[in-house]
């Protein structure tokens, strides 16, 4: 456990040196904002039967933010090291193969974490500003971060898993945003072009990250999505702890 705590602080410090850390923070919150102007001015003072979360989730941004951060953020993870040649050094230190891969990718779900913070602030804002004390739904706000929070494993479970393929930070963050977009279109282009019922389309249909989202910004939580976002995240994890381990092959 202490070697996984020490690798993990290693990989969040390494994070906030580099002056990228604070850029893609920056340009999120930068977003986050600007998606937050959107929604007042769409709204033109009147009320909405959804809850803002809702709303929210429903905006580009949002998913600008998600699609472009996650492999600038893990684009370094295994790239970087085994650039500058401090990989075999990492590896034949006393620490297994899985405390690493685990504690880069705790590392960066915190950096994702700590990315969407500022959206209880515009929210908590947006609450003060219209002095209506309905305005926030605690089960819907609680729900929509699990959803942040799901989406975040599976997408830094990805980005590792590219930056363990290769030594380019560049690579890396292409690979990432491939299979990132890639997913995120398969449930998008299933809700635009519905297909006929069968076993394939109803499959479709469940990866689709929009009704997720949908259901979590509602404050519905559906035990399917989770086991769905965690077990991919284990199997791109367990697909970087092998490419990890490969080393030993060579």
């Amino acid at each position: 456990m202490q070697a996984f705590l020490s690798l993990t602080r290693r990989e969040l410090a390494g994070f906030f040196v580099s002056f990228i850390g604070y850029v893609v923070i920056a340009l999120a919150v930068f977003l986050m904002g600007l998606s937050f102007v959107s929604l007042v001015n769409g709204l033109q003072g009147e009320s909405t039967p959804f809850p803002v979360t809702e709303v929210f989730y429903k905006s580009l941004y949002f998913w600008v933010i998600l699609l472009f951060s996650t492999p600038v953020i893990t684009m370094r993870t295994f790239s970087q090291e085994k650039f500058s040649g401090t990989f075999e050094t990492l590896m034949t230190a006393p620490v297994s193969d899985a405390q690493v891969v685990l504690a880069k990718f705790t590392a960066t779900l915190i950096i994702h974490l700590i990315m969407w913070l500022p959206l209880f602030g515009f929210i908590f804002a947006l609450r003060y500003f219209t002095n209506d004390s309905t305005f926030i739904d605690g089960p819907a706000l609680g729900s929509t971060f699990l959803g942040i929070f799901l989406l975040g494993t599976l997408y830094m479970a990805i980005g590792c898993f590219a930056s363990a393929l290769t030594s380019s930070q560049l690579v890396a963050a292409m690979v990432s945003f491939a299979i990132g977009i890639a997913l995120f279109m398969l449930g998008w282009l299933t809700e635009s072009f519905p297909l006929h019922q069968t076993w394939l389309s109803e499959m479709l249909k469940y990866s689709s990250m929009h009704v997720h989202m949908a259901d979590f910004a509602r404050g519905i939580i559906d035990s399917r999505y989770v086991v769905y976002y965690l077990t991919l995240s284990f199997f791109f994890l367990f697909l970087t702890y092998r490419v990890v381990e490969s080393r030993r092959w060579k």
